[in-house]
């Protein structure tokens, strides 16, 4: 029986073979929705989608886009926000 935690489908259920031959129950969490463009909500792509600890250990230009609005808008939309910004 799992423990109680683990009982809930908050956790994804991975069956594994250990090299005695036995098949267990590994619990593993979610990965976390795709990140998506605040204007237009397409997918954004250059941003990872893992959990926070696996992004923490990863290096900054690892995680998001260097560009403008990296992270924020994809890059139709930061390119129109730029033209937008110029012509004012």
């Amino acid at each position: 029986m799992p423990t109680p935690s683990h009982r809930s489908r908050t956790f994804r259920r991975i069956h594994k073979r250990t090299p005695g031959g036995k098949t267990v129950m590994h619990y593993v969490r979610r990965k976390p929705s795709k990140h998506t463009c605040g204007k237009c909500g397409k997918v954004l792509s250059g941003m990872p989608r893992e959990l926070p600890y696996k992004i923490r250990a990863m290096s900054k230009s690892e995680r998001r886009p260097t560009r403008v609005f990296g992270g924020n808008l994809c890059s139709a939309c930061s390119r129109s926000a730029i033209k937008a910004k110029a012509r004012v």
